[in-house]
Parts: C-alpha cells; structure tokens; sequence
C-alpha cells in the first residue's frame, strides 16, 4: 500500500513538474517582446530545455501504451529543444548569415513541433492520463497549426481571423493542458491501470 500510495505522489510531482515546464516553454515568445539579445538568447535556450524536459518526464508514463511512438516523440522533443537552443544563440551572432540562419532553424523547428505534438496528444489520448476531449482539441489544434503554416508556404495573403484561430488554439490548448497537470494531474486510474495495451 505504502508502494502504491509512494508511486501516486511520485506522479502527481511528475504531472506539477511538466505543467510548469510547458508554460516555461513559451519563454521563447518573448523574443518577440524584448530588445536585450541576451535575454532572448537566454528564454529561448530555457525554452528548449524545458520542451526536452517535458519529453523525458512523459517518456516513462508514455511507453507502456505505443513504446514506438513514444521513442519517436521523445527523439523529435530532443531535436526540437535542440533548435531553439541553436536559435537561442544563433540570435548573438554578428555575422549576417549566421543570424539569418534563425529563420530555417524555425521554419524546421514548426514542422518537427507539429509532429512531436500529433504524436504527444495521440499518446494522452490513449493513455487516457487526461479527459480525452483534451487530447482530441489539442489534435484540431495541431491540424489547424499545419493548414496554416501551409498557407503560409504559398506567400499569399491570410486573413488575420483565419492566422489568429491558426495559432491560438494550440497555445490555448497547452496552457490549457499546464493549468490542468499542476491543479489535476494525470488520471490515477489510468496512470495505475495494468490493462495496457501495446
């Protein structure tokens, strides 16, 4: 019993601590608010520390329900992480082309977030460690997110409405999703079921 109620307040630690790192995570907005290339440099290295985080803390909850998807997810978290700390210091580069190269790095950085967040919501779904609609509006969320950075790709104008509905609902979600771990945490009935299914 001890073991059990040990392993329950382990996870509700787990659950506090990943709430936290996905709103420390949107550090890396505040590259578009301040001036100082020091601390953007800093927010956005904290940033992608805290979606590697993020990964590794869900790693273990994650993998009895799809272990290759939850490889897959964590190896996509690493990379992504990894790019906002590139792009982090990328950004105190003097050199014109180096400092240019920020805009690839992000444009890489969508795409691989839009996947890791598929896989990241279809594992939460499955689990069923949060209320399902949570994961299925994160979903829409993630489709909405690529239809719009499609749109984007074709240099065409896009109502702010559409831009607005494209990119607010993921963030929406996830700040959502944080409120909810650190308040809720994860299902114990799911988190303590052993009918797992590969």
């Amino acid at each position: 019993m001890n073991n059990i109620t040990s392993k329950m307040k382990k996870k509700r630690k787990t659950s506090i601590i990943v709430g936290v790192l996905i709103l420390i995570a949107y550090c890396v907005l505040a590259s578009t608010l301040i001036e100082s290339k020091i601390l953007v440099m800093l927010f956005e290295v904290i940033s992608g520390i805290a979606v590697i985080g993020i990964s590794v803390l869900m790693f273990p909850i994650f993998k009895p329900y799809n272990n290759r998807v939850t490889v897959s997810y964590l190896l996509l978290k690493i990379i992504e992480g990894s790019l906002m700390i590139i792009a982090g210091i990328l950004f105190l580069a003097s050199n014109d082309v180096l400092f240019g190269m920020r805009d690839s790095v992000y444009t890489s950085h969508t795409y691989i977030f839009i996947i890791s967040a598929y896989m990241f919501y279809y594992l939460l779904y499955k689990s069923k460690i949060i209320p399902r609609w949570i994961s299925v509006w994160g979903v829409i969320a993630v489709i909405l997110l690529l239809i719009v950075n499609l749109m984007e790709l074709t240099n065409n104008i896009i109502p702010m409405l559409i831009l607005g509905i494209g990119y607010s609902q993921i963030m929406l979600n996830e700040v959502f999703l944080a409120i909810w771990l650190m308040v809720k945490g994860f299902n114990p009935a799911a988190i303590g079921s052993d009918n797992i299914e590969s």
